[in-house]
């Protein structure tokens, strides 16, 4: 596949133009204006109001104009948009990760050394129904992109999960006395025996690696900060679906 096909096209301009959770005609058309600059490209619609049926008739064919590549950074951008209605609708959300799932290893700048995006998206979408987490969680983020692999990167991510358990289990537990309640949580939510020992287990591990680092002030090597990232967001995503379901 070298370009995004018209039915994705589509189904985000759709989205991205919804009356209710999309963004406004006029913020619509910077963004594209902006883009059109940038590439030389030329653009149907570049001033607010502009002549077409609707957002979303406007964004396709907008979209339409630009190359692949572009199509995906402005796809994003617009998910990301400050001015969308708040909190962000799922559609947004899902929108974006079903493009970074699908498209990023062709058209955006995921290698094989930067985190699971796709997770870490998922997670922080999850993560909106808890504020407090979330925040620890971005700013551990924040440090991890800009190679910041200190120690206190671990914290944030352990503090961020604690938060999570306390905020699930409405009580002020630290992360190593929560492990038993994770395991008899996963079985009222209908996972198996099996599940909830594996995940009970895997937790406790990862607090005690954390333990280690607290500790003894070691330095913390890079490959093992990308795997803890991305174990904590799977750990986090999975918590709170289940939660959603009690």
């Amino acid at each position: 596949m070298n370009k995004i096909p018209s039915m994705f096209l589509t189904h985000a301009s759709d989205i991205l133009g919804d009356t209710t959770n999309g963004l406004s005609g006029n913020n619509i058309t910077k963004v594209f204006t902006a883009y059109a600059v940038d590439s030389d490209t030329n653009i149907p619609y570049d001033t607010y109001p502009f002549e077409a049926p609707n957002k979303r008739t406007a964004l396709l064919e907008n979209l339409k104009c630009f190359e692949p590549k572009e199509q995906y950074k402005i796809i994003k951008e617009l998910c990301e948009h400050s001015k969308l209605p708040q909190p962000i609708h799922d559609s947004i959300n899902n929108l974006k990760i079903q493009l970074i799932a699908r498209y990023s290893e062709q058209f955006g700048s995921v290698s094989s050394e930067t985190l699971n995006e796709t997770l870490v998206e998922e997670a922080k979408h999850w993560l909106e129904r808890h504020p407090d987490s979330l925040k620890l969680y971005e700013t551990a983020l924040v440090k991890f992109n800009n190679n910041i692999f200190e120690r206190n990167l671990l914290d944030d991510l352990r503090l961020s999960l604690e938060m999570l358990l306390k905020s699930i289990f409405n009580n002020g537990k630290s992360l190593e006395n929560q492990i038993p309640q994770i395991g008899a949580f996963i079985s009222t939510n209908g996972g198996s025996k099996e599940f909830s020992n594996m995940f009970r287990t895997l937790v406790d591990y990862y607090s005690k690696y954390q333990n280690s680092f607290v500790k003894h002030n070691d330095a913390v090597i890079e490959e093992e900060v990308e795997f803890t990232f991305e174990m904590t967001s799977s750990f986090m995503k999975h918590l709170v679906k289940m939660h959603i379901k009690e």
